[in-house]
């Protein structure tokens, strides 16, 4: 009841990556660099455990960005051809490779990085990948044209991906999928059949992530314009509580999502995020259980896992720590007032 758990994201060793910094530039190269991520997950998984979080993930230690550390691996996605485009709808720009080709994975992407995890933590693990949707709006299509072809092509390749890691011992496998909360029409169109091609078969967990983004300048422009309730939830939620998805995860903290919008995931277990990514400031305890408080009104304990809000690579080592410690300190006051401490 009430296990914690991390989006996916944590910030990376100075040693290992520039800090503060989305897409940062490694500090390494080739088997120093393998080595030295190696080692960051370590780190990674040690913090974690240190802080009290139940379900812990690799902090996506080996991975410059959350999309394109799977497309690096897949044939047909031309890194040398890059463009910038508006992602998110225009949000912001970005430089993203380009498909000139038929879509094949080279071989396995994370199974190393999943290997490598499970070996060092006894707790339940979690391993996230891009979800299809997201993929599609974070990259240049020259090849296929057609948004819903190319998100089965992903959902596809995905796929083939995620059954070696469950294999593996993974516990829970995540999709992260932001684009859920920016193209709504194109979610009931095809987003659900992409995720469900995507988890097809697969032995252990299956969630998907679904926020407003991390804390940078152009996202929290973005939610300034949102007005004072927002309600994208309100579209995709019926959808993913019909869906085969297990799992959800959302933001909640310092939002104006209207929480009794959680009550559309009846059936699902509900990621709620406790801890806001985009300040510094570090949250306390009773701040986390009150986040949580509110969420059991409309989610049962048993369902409710106490989350993050989105990843939180773009934060300082210290901040990041000092959030999932608060984190695990509020669940832990929620759960010895419900008598399961």
């Amino acid at each position: 009841m009430l296990l914690t758990t991390l989006a996916g994201s944590l910030p990376k060793p100075a040693w290992l990556a520039t800090p503060g910094a989305l897409w940062a530039p490694w500090r390494l190269e080739g088997a120093a660099l393998a080595e030295a991520q190696r080692d960051a997950v370590l780190v990674a998984l040690k913090e974690q455990e240190a802080a009290g979080i139940d379900i812990v993930t690799d902090g996506e230690q080996s991975r410059q960005h959350f999309v394109h550390g799977f497309l690096r691996a897949v044939e047909g996605v031309d890194f040398d051809r890059r463009q910038t485009i508006g992602i998110r709808a225009d949000r912001y720009k970005a430089e993203v490779p380009t498909v000139t080709g038929p879509l094949r994975r080279r071989g396995p992407v994370h199974a190393d990085e999943v290997r490598h995890a499970r070996a060092h933590t006894t707790r339940q693990l979690k391993f996230t990948l891009p979800g299809p949707m997201t993929i599609v709006d974070t990259l240049a299509d020259e090849h296929y044209r057609d948004r819903r072809r190319l998100a089965l092509e992903f959902a596809r390749l995905i796929n083939e991906e995620a059954r070696e890691l469950a294999a593996l011992g993974l516990d829970v496998l995540q999709l992260d999928e932001p684009a859920f909360n920016v193209y709504l029409d194109d979610v009931r169109a095809w987003g659900i059949e992409a995720l469900h091609v995507a988890i097809a078969g697969l032995a252990c967990r299956t969630a998907v992530h679904i926020c407003y983004g991390y804390g940078i300048k152009a996202n929290i422009d973005w939610k300034a314009t949102l007005g004072g309730q927002w309600r994208q939830y309100e579209a995709t939620f019926p959808l993913l509580a019909a869906s085969r998805i297990d799992q959800v995860s959302l933001e909640c903290a310092n939002s104006r999502v209207p929480l009794e919008l959680l009550g559309l995931l009846r059936g699902k277990d509900v990621l709620v995020g406790a801890v806001d990514v985009a300040t510094d400031r570090v949250e306390t305890p009773e701040e986390v259980a009150a986040t949580i408080r509110k969420a059991l009104a409309h989610v049962p304990a048993e369902r409710l896992y106490p989350c993050t809000n989105c990843g939180m690579v773009p934060l300082a080592r210290e901040v990041a720590r000092g959030k999932l410690r608060a984190l695990a300190a509020g669940a832990a006051l929620v759960k010895r007032e419900l008598g399961a401490a």
